[in-house]
Formats: structure tokens, sequence, C-alpha cells
């Protein structure tokens, strides 16, 4: 799909994974902010593609700075990432907390206040009464109204990917949070190309049928934005000097 496209007077930003550096998305808005000066694009959208939590030392501020107004001039889509649903899984049930820390969950709850304690007994209630009690009811809304994927002109916006030869319809949510090999490695023409965070690769990658950006702000100080105008595809990114 070489000549694939956004529709007419229409200007997109996706953003890769954030996990909690606030500063990186707060520097990657200013940029993009300015790099929206520039263009006569009518409609700007915004698409987060997830993983706003966990591993960075700041969720909260995150999903604060995100669950408010989105950038004058923009629409804004938030997806959502398997630390997303982590959360959400944890504040439904506590049997989910062990494998949610283990992926960087400790991160995200420390965010909020809650700082774990192994030399006590810190069990999984007590851990989500303390987030419960910390967590703004805006910050909750937020989380449950996040989609799953969106579609503008020639792309899909979605977190890990899709099964391939899979009708959208028929596509599972652990697939659109989690999948990797089986997408990665496919070659197959999806209908539409695939923009993706969830696999960290140092660059965006760029193939036919996908477009990975998840560039691992949280330890490489690189967030990075894929820029969509037309059949224009550029990307704005964050380093350690931008």
């Amino acid at each position: 799909m070489g000549s694939a496209s956004v529709p007419p007077d229409t200007r997109v930003y996706a953003i890769g994974d954030i996990h909690g550096r606030l500063d990186l998305l707060s520097r990657l808005h200013q940029m993009i902010l300015d790099d929206a000066r520039i263009s006569k694009a009518g409609d700007r959208i915004l698409v987060y593609l997830g993983d706003y939590v966990d591993r960075g030392p700041d969720s909260a501020g995150v999903i604060e700075l995100l669950s408010q107004e989105t950038l004058p001039g923009f629409t804004a889509v938030h997806l959502k990432g398997n630390p997303e649903d982590f959360l959400l899984r944890f504040l439904d049930d506590t049997s989910s907390g062990s494998a949610w820390f283990a992926n960087g969950g400790v991160a995200t709850l420390r965010s909020y206040g809650v700082d774990m304690d192994y030399a006590y007994t810190d069990t999984p209630a007590r851990l989500l009464d303390r987030l419960s009690r910390r967590l703004p009811a805006r910050h909750l809304d937020f989380l449950r109204a996040l989609s799953l994927h969106h579609c503008i002109g020639d792309y899909l916006f979605v977190h890990a990917g899709i099964r391939p030869g899979l009708a959208m319809e028929l596509q599972s949510a652990a697939d659109m949070l989690w999948i990797r090999g089986e997408f990665l490695n496919s070659s197959v023409e999806h209908g539409k190309i695939v923009v993706h965070g969830h696999t960290i690769t140092d660059l965006p990658e760029v193939r036919e049928n996908r477009i990975g950006i998840d560039t691992g702000a949280f330890f490489s100080d690189r967030l990075t934005c894929l820029v969509l105008d037309g059949t224009e595809r550029r990307f704005l990114h964050t380093g350690p000097h931008g």
C-alpha cells in the first residue's frame, strides 16, 4: 500500500508507548504544536497508542494530562495498551496483581503514592484499597473509556497489532493488546496499514503492512510520533538533546 493516505485536509499525529514519561510527552506535545503551525490541515488528530502507565516514573502525571482536554485545535483518540488493561483488571480482581506488579505495575502504584513495603505483609487487597482511595475518578473514567482500535483513511491504529488473515470484527482484545510474533513476522496485507506500539525497536519500524513506533521511551528517552498527511509519512521524536 505504497499510496496509503489519510483523508484530505487531515493531519494525523500518532504517539507511541509513553510508559510514565510525562517529561517526554510534554516535550513531544510542544514539538507537535510547533509542527502543526505550518500545516494548513483543518482536521488535526492525535492518536495515542496506549501504554501510558507502568515502568516510567510518572504514570499518574501522564493520565492526569491525557484525561484533561487535548491540545488546542486537535481531536484526541486514546487507545488501550496492555498496562492499562492490567490496571483495570487489578481494580476489578486482585488475582491479576502479581502479574501486573511483575510487568511494571509497581511504578504505577508508586506514582499514585502507594509504595509496596516488602518488609510487611502488603496483600493485593490492601494495595487495591490504597490505590482506589488515591486514584481520581477522572483517571478511572479515562481508563475505562479507552478504545481498542481506530481507523483513519488507509491506516488502522491499535496497540499491539492484529491476527493476520482475520476480519477486524473477529479480532480479539487479547491479540490487539498483546500479539507479537505472528503479527510482526507476517507479510500479509491487512487491508490497512497497521500503526502499532507494544514491541520496542531502536527506531520506527516501517514495513509494507505495518509501522511500529514503540522506541522504548521509558529507558531510551526517545518517544516517537508518526506524522501522516496525505500520502506523506515522517516522524518526530524526543531524544536526550531533543
